[in-house]
């Protein structure tokens, strides 16, 4: 699997081309002005994922390994699995497709001050992967943009200390 610093460099070992059946890669980055420690903690806490209609369940602790269900209403709850953590660094996950892997990879780095760089890379992968390519990028390639900045902007809206009346 790979795995990559905030920069978007080589680390852990492993690279993205060592993937097999690379598909389709997605990235969006964006500068969040909270600090990378709120950040982490934040987006590692899933009772602030929020991407309606779909809701998150998380079986434990947020950790390697853990597995997790996305519910759509109608739609059968979809399972995945958390990779490669990082803390306060990177995480992985992962969603088991039909001889196919798609992967959401979330880096955090400092960035000016105490801002920080949050790049998500979605990866489509596996020897049947070209099956799901047209479908996961209409889902994610058109809208990942936004969906980065309103995380940025719910990010921000939690960290700002409470206004007094």
């Amino acid at each position: 699997m790979s795995r990559y610093d905030a920069d978007g460099q080589r680390a852990y070992g492993h690279s993205i081309e060592s993937m097999s059946g690379i598909v389709l890669v997605l990235e969006q980055s964006i500068e969040v002005d909270v600090s990378p420690a709120f950040a982490w903690n934040f987006r590692t806490d899933i009772a602030n994922w929020s991407d309606p209609p779909a809701t998150f369940l998380l079986d434990g602790p947020f950790a390697e390994g853990a597995q997790g269900r996305t519910m759509v209403p109608g739609q059968p709850a979809l399972v995945w699995s958390i990779r490669d953590v990082q803390p306060g660094r990177s995480f992985a996950i992962e969603m088991a497709l039909d001889r196919a892997t798609i992967r959401f990879e979330w880096l955090f780095g400092a960035a000016a001050g105490e801002t920080t760089k949050l790049r998500q890379r979605i990866i489509l992968f596996g020897n049947n992967a070209a099956a799901y390519k047209d479908q996961v990028e209409a889902g994610f390639g058109s809208t990942l943009r936004d969906g980065m900045k309103r995380i940025a902007e719910q990010m921000v809206a939690a960290g700002q200390p409470p206004r007094a009346n």
